[in-house]
């Protein structure tokens, strides 16, 4: 383990907590945000949504299983600080390859342990979610609030820059755990048949979305956010799937546009998270901020249509504002139970629908992998028909 220094954390509204430091030595401004899940602690820091956030793990004791190759969700962590109740003093693990500490002060992620993040989760509950500034190298409390008061935050900003990939590439990673290839071997044998073709385009994709539909026997062909309809379409896919990403879907102005020629075009589409929030966008519809967000591996929601209730991985600020969707022309799917924002919709008469949690869940429970079929069965309706017309 690294040497320890204190560490000052200051919220916008002036509260200080002082604790001690592990991870890289520095200073940073963030957005504050709090993170239910019990495990999976490298996959929640290497999710490229967390971007421009600082995540408060509200389970009490963080990096037992230290880190390991395998359990990355993209090439290194995302999150700009760490703030826990009580770091591991031992790593404990078989997979394990390197500590926290040592593995955050390498990508220069600083982290404050010995705060009373009880108190500071109720906190965010009441004020929503707030600027802070982190210091692990000596800087003031003054300075540091002071710097919280200048950053001008995450609403109207893209974020989406600094993590999309810079050209298009050919998935060619691994297939996923044992679990979703299992779960998908029946489906996995037609999508060979068909040499079924995807274009999943880059908002800060989790991983975890490629290698389930890798797994599915897709071709994944992964281009940059700001791709335009024309690139997308000229690897001639059978469909296109939207990825998670940080920051306010209001801000992404030209891919709101892009999509709205993929949408005209009946082409399969699949979105999640912020792909969900910008086919809201395309549709004509309104995003707004949630207070606090919703970040964690436990989040009920409801499948309008079935009754059945799925524990959901989920990680977003931003929500859709179902009242403005066109009831004529969009189905909502999915509610979230806790606080009854949308979580899901489909087009009526286009092969689109989306859901604002994570169906590749990780971490998070498995629930909701089968969210990914019904793309699937699209992608293979549409090969199907364009057969028929072929030979009709």
């Amino acid at each position: 383990m690294s040497t320890s220094f204190p560490a000052t954390l200051v919220l916008e509204d002036g509260t200080v907590y002082l604790g001690t430091s592990f991870g890289a030595q520095t200073d940073v401004v963030f957005e504050l945000v709090f993170n239910t899940s019990m495990t999976g602690y490298q996959e929640i820091m290497t999710d490229p949504s967390y971007r421009g956030q600082g995540v408060l793990f509200t389970v009490p004791h963080i990096g037992n299983v230290g880190i390991n190759s395998e359990d990355y969700e993209s090439a290194g962590p995302q999150v700009s600080a760490l703030v826990i109740r009580s770091l591991s003093p031992v790593v404990s693990n078989w997979r394990s390859q390197i500590d926290l500490s040592t593995w955050m002060k390498k990508f220069g992620v600083p982290g404050i342990a010995d705060v009373d993040t009880r108190a500071l989760t109720r906190k965010l509950r009441t004020s929503g979610t707030l600027k802070a500034a982190l210091s692990t190298n000596g800087t003031s409390a003054a300075v540091l609030l002071n710097s919280t008061r200048e950053w001008p935050g995450l609403d109207g900003i893209d974020m989406v820059q600094e993590v999309t990939c810079r050209e298009p590439y050919l998935w060619q990673g691994d297939l996923g755990d044992h679990w979703i290839q299992s779960h998908v071997q029946a489906t996995l044998n037609m999508s060979n048949s068909f040499n079924l073709r995807v274009v999943l385009v880059d908002f800060g994709a989790k991983r975890n979305i490629m290698r389930h539909l890798a797994s599915m026997g897709l071709s994944v062909m992964v281009v940059p956010a700001n791709s335009s309809a024309e690139t997308i379409l000229a690897f001639h896919p059978d469909g296109v799937m939207l990825s998670n990403g940080p920051g306010d879907p209001a801000a992404l102005s030209g891919v709101v546009s892009t999509l709205k020629k993929l949408i005209d075009i009946n082409l399969p589409i699949f979105g999640i998270c912020l792909g969900h929030q910008l086919i809201g966008l395309a549709l004509g519809g309104q995003t707004s901020r949630l207070k606090f967000g919703h970040h964690g591996g436990n989040h009920p929601v409801l499948d309008t249509r079935s009754g059945k209730v799925y524990i959901t991985s989920q990680n977003h600020n931003y929500r859709v504002l179902p009242d403005t969707l066109d009831p004529q022309a969009v189905e909502i799917t999915h509610i979230s139970l806790n606080d009854g924002s949308l979580e899901g919709f489909r087009l009526k008469n286009k092969p689109v629908y989306c859901v604002q949690f994570h169906p590749e869940a990780a971490p998070g429970p498995h629930d909701a992998h089968e969210i990914f079929e019904p793309f699937h069965q699209m992608l293979i309706n549409r090969k199907l028909t364009a057969s028929d017309n072929l030979h009709g």
